[in-house]
């Protein structure tokens, strides 16, 4: 497990990672030149002022934390006060950022504690891996690097290739993937767990908290039930973090006005232990391998989980009632149902007969429409972070990554908001909030809506379409 290290907002560039160089005198002189051009002339147009150009800190390499030896303490004559509702992953981070910047803040979960939930299936960090560092880890001792990505018919032939694997040139490789990210496969409870030893442990949560209700008046008076007793607590400022039916999202925006939204399908998924495949030779077990194998109704994508198991992901179109009735058929249910459907190209079917029954699951998939400002421009000192705000298709791997880089942002906007100001009062909404859900929004939507594509085109003729490049990108091109 990652090293716990104490970590600080970088005083430089304010927990930011860069810096702001101003505008250089070129850009200056040009615009001002235009302006008065534009004074001159009505048809000029009045040019846009240009911004300031922006570098990575040199004191923390661009991550906004340096190294402490002491856990920073939170600063309540500076800050808010911040209630985290959910500590899932996006929860924890947050917490996490917040703690580096020394704001205040509670963190409650309704869970009894960490290990009420099982492993959890695994998730690829992509944009967010890079990310990692902002949270003060610096490495994840469970994380999986996959270097190559495979696409077959069922019979087995392989249809698409992608990933720095299939670049035979160790120079090429290098060149290629120089600047970019690393996609990290991972356990989700062992990503949670990472954050979670990285905040402190599990008494920085607490825990058994379900919250009822909250009301705002000067302070935001929330109510949670504790084993069948009523406890309140106060805030400044409060964070749904709870997940795709979101209490917090529930008592903020009525359901009624943005509904679940069924997405025709049904994914089924699972985890098997490599020994349990009885000596199975297959070149796509080797641990770094990511394949999926589809046949334009139904798809089964298989990745590392760790480095003794992989994970599978099985699914195709249902009916909603069916769906959800299969789904709390439980867990054998499920596998027979698997098993039926895949009579496709080794490993496939001997790794479906090899799992075990408990480590199967199966639910429909479901999103909501696009987040949009209105509805949360009443909700004073209240807003939304992960699938609370923005929950999306599993198909397309964001999730968590969304809720990472959600976290980060919600920090990086209290702290500066508060570092312009000499008095603690301010408008949460207008001064935080607002910036906060607009870049949130204008980033996750065109994930959501590329999530929603994938369960259509993943169980399309689409993915038997030969090429090298992602799904996703045969999809764009047939629109």
């Amino acid at each position: 497990m990652s090293t716990r290290e104490n970590w600080i907002s970088c005083k430089n560039c304010n927990g930011l990672g860069k810096k702001s160089q101003g505008v250089s005198k070129r850009k200056l002189s040009r615009y001002e030149s235009a302006v008065a051009q534009s004074k001159k002339n009505e048809n000029f147009i009045t040019p846009n002022k240009p911004k300031s150009s922006m570098q990575i800190c040199t004191i923390c390499s661009g991550t906004g934390l340096i190294t402490t030896n002491e856990r920073p303490s939170f600063n309540e004559k500076k800050y808010p006060h911040v209630a985290i509702v959910g500590a899932g992953i996006g929860g924890i981070a947050l917490a996490l950022a917040c703690l580096h910047r020394q704001i205040p803040f509670t963190l409650f979960e309704r869970d009894r504690a960490f290990n009420d939930r099982s492993q959890g299936y695994g998730l690829t960090l992509q944009q967010a891996s890079k990310e990692l560092k902002k949270f003060g880890i610096q490495t994840l001792e469970e994380g999986i690097v996959s270097t190559l990505h495979l696409a077959h018919t069922i019979e087995g032939n392989v249809i698409g290739e992608w990933g720095i694997r299939k670049l035979q040139d160790k120079e090429a490789i290098e060149a290629k993937n120089k600047n970019k990210h690393t996609n990290i496969h991972i356990a989700r409870q062992s990503l949670r767990l990472a954050f979670l030893n990285q905040l402190g442990g599990d008494n920085q949560v607490l825990w058994n908290h379900q919250l009822i209700d909250f009301k705002v008046n000067d302070k935001i008076e929330l109510t949670f039930d504790v084993d069948g007793i009523q406890k309140n607590f106060k805030a400044d400022l409060l964070i749904g973090a709870d997940g795709i039916r979101s209490t917090v999202r529930r008592l903020v925006i009525n359901e009624e006005n943005s509904p679940l939204r069924y997405l025709g399908c049904i994914v089924i998924l699972g985890i098997c232990k490599l020994d349990a495949l009885a000596n199975l030779e297959n070149h796509l077990l080797d641990g770094a391998t990511v394949f999926q194998t589809a046949n334009g109704t139904e798809r089964m994508y298989m990745m590392p989980y760790d480095k003794n198991s992989v994970m599978w992901q099985f699914s195709f179109p249902m009916l909603e009632n069916e769906a959800i009735a299969l789904s709390k058929k439980g867990s054998e249910a499920l596998k027979i149902e698997v098993a039926k459907r895949t009579h496709w190209h080794s490993p496939i079917p001997e790794i479906i007969t090899a799992t075990e029954s408990q480590q199967i699951t199966g639910y429909p998939v479901y999103d909501r429409d696009l987040l949009m400002s209105n509805l949360l421009e009443n909700a004073g000192p209240v807003t939304l972070i992960g699938d609370a705000a923005h929950p999306m298709s599993p198909f397309k791997g964001q999730g968590a990554n969304q809720a990472l880089l959600d976290a980060l942002l919600l920090a990086q906007k209290i702290t500066s908001a508060y570092n312009n100001i000499q008095n603690k009062q301010i408008n949460l909404r207008e001064e935080v909030l607002q910036q906060y859900e607009k870049e949130m929004m204008e980033r996750s939507s065109v994930k959501v809506k590329k999530s929603a594509d994938a369960a259509k085109f993943l169980h399309s003729d689409i993915v038997l379409q030969e090429g090298n490049v992602t799904f996703g990108s045969k999809w764009s091109s047939s629109i």
